[in-house]
């Protein structure tokens, strides 16, 4: 419980914040009524990801697997309410996963295996600069 105490929210609220870019272009888009090529939303995921890997790799932030892993699952929480919020507002109806609850489950799962991924970049980033994970000290 002391891992997850010890995480740095604000880091992990900012990061997945920042990942709302990919729902705030795509609702733009509709709106604008323009349709871009599916590589889009696969550049930015990649692009977000890039900045995921790079800040908590390379620093110094403890647990980087455990802070990427909330990082999407804040993303995903993010979303949903970005979605409930402005659904109804820009189409007339409620859409997404408060629309069809069991959604929220996938779109969860998917974000934190995304979050874990990335993490895991960013521990193999930290490793080959030289920083010791937390966990390695800890356990010593």
């Amino acid at each position: 419980m002391n891992t997850i105490k010890s995480l740095q929210w604000s880091l992990i609220a900012g990061l997945g914040a920042l990942a709302l870019v990919r729902p705030l272009v795509s609702m733009v888009e509709h709106q604008l009524d323009v349709s871009d090529p599916p590589v889009v939303p696969i550049i930015i995921t990649l692009v977000i990801s890039a900045v995921w890997i790079a800040v908590v790799g390379l620093s110094k932030t403890a647990h980087p697997v455990l802070t990427l892993l909330f990082t999407g699952l804040t993303y995903a929480v993010l979303s949903i309410i970005l979605s409930g919020i402005l659904s109804p507002i820009l189409t007339g109806e409620l859409q997404g996963p408060l629309a069809i609850r069991i959604a929220i489950i996938p779109v969860l799962l998917t974000n934190a295996i995304w979050g874990l991924a990335a993490g895991g970049l960013a521990l193999l980033l930290q490793g080959l600069r030289g920083v010791r994970s937390r966990v390695a000290t800890e356990s010593r």
